[in-house]
């Protein structure tokens, strides 16, 4: 391409949408395509911006997604949606790049579905001891996942910052307790899993930063601790998803708020181990996987525009 690659996000008032805008902005190898206000709602304004761009962002409702993708006829345009809709979707890749032969099937892709933010973390953990026969992929899995309250956009932010918001939003909050979470579906699909996980999702009273937990029984798995660092080590050597090890005594939720990476542990000796995926809801988990997900399909370098620590 002799020019800059064109980049329109449509949704970009939204906490995904403002976090792309901000890292893209700082960039001179892209050219941001902006929209007057009151055009944001405009679907004809909105189709000839996508319809002229390299590559379009859909920070948008599921439903909303949908209609502004058919909005979409240029070949060429290379699409991101960073919503549930099209995650389990034929003819959309999953946008996970550190999945065994993922990254190669992204650069070829015009459809990508962004992950959702628990998925990532569980399928970091998850899918490569699949791969590997560790899990079986009968398994009935559970997985503990704490957030922060940023996850849940503007009116949750808002909610949380006020000064007079309920009290029970000053300790964690669990939801989604009747197993139907959104994220479900990819979190089996993706890993290869017969069986979703029993989940259990929660909303911390702090901005941005997750921390997602796999318990493992060394009697139900393939393999002990050691075996599981193993595969890690092997899967992700380096870049933005890397294995951090096997000793901590104590992790923050919080620690890698601000940044686009995720690092991979594992705990436990014996007959109980713990898998532990920790970075940010709104890095990894959304806006910062799109990011690393334009860059391979546009052919640019892969941790462009990302901060990785």
């Amino acid at each position: 391409m002799d020019r800059k690659p064109r980049i329109f996000i449509d949704g970009s008032a939204g906490t995904t949408g403002l976090r792309i805008r901000e890292r893209l902005l700082g960039r001179e190898d892209v050219e941001l395509i902006g929209i007057p206000e009151e055009l944001r709602k405009d679907p004809s304004a909105r189709a000839e911006r996508m319809n002229s761009a390299d590559a379009v962002f859909l920070c948008l409702p599921d439903a909303a997604a949908v209609e502004a993708e058919a909005l979409i006829t240029d070949p060429d345009t290379v699409v991101i949606d960073t919503s549930t809709a099209h995650r389990t979707s034929p003819g959309w890749t999953y946008g996970f790049p550190e999945l065994c032969g993922q990254r190669e099937k992204i650069a070829a892709s015009k459809r990508i579905a962004n992950p959702g933010c628990h998925a990532s973390g569980f399928i970091a953990l998850v899918e490569p001891l699949v791969l590997a026969g560790i899990v079986p992929r009968d398994s009935m899995l559970s997985c503990f996942s704490l957030t922060g309250y940023s996850g849940g956009g503007k009116k949750m932010i808002a909610d949380y910052e006020d000064p007079s918001r309920a009290e029970e939003l000053r300790a964690p909050v669990m939801y989604a307790l009747s197993q139907g979470h959104k994220h479900l579906p990819e979190m089996a699909a993706v890993c290869g899993l017969v069986h979703p996980p029993a989940f259990c999702p929660a909303v911390g009273n702090y901005y941005a930063g997750m921390e997602v937990a796999v318990p493992l029984f060394a009697e139900l798995v393939s393999g002990g601790a050691d075996d599981i660092a193993r595969v890690y080590e092997a899967c992700y050597p380096e870049g933005v998803v890397r294995f951090a090890g096997q000793s901590a005594d104590r992790l923050s939720a919080g620690s890698f708020d601000g940044r686009d990476d995720m690092e991979i542990s594992v705990f436990g000796q014996g007959e109980r181990m713990l898998l532990v995926a920790r970075f940010d809801n709104l890095g990894k988990g959304a806006s910062g996987s799109a990011i690393q997900n334009m860059n391979l399909a546009l052919g640019l370098p892969e941790t462009a525009g990302l901060v990785t620590g």
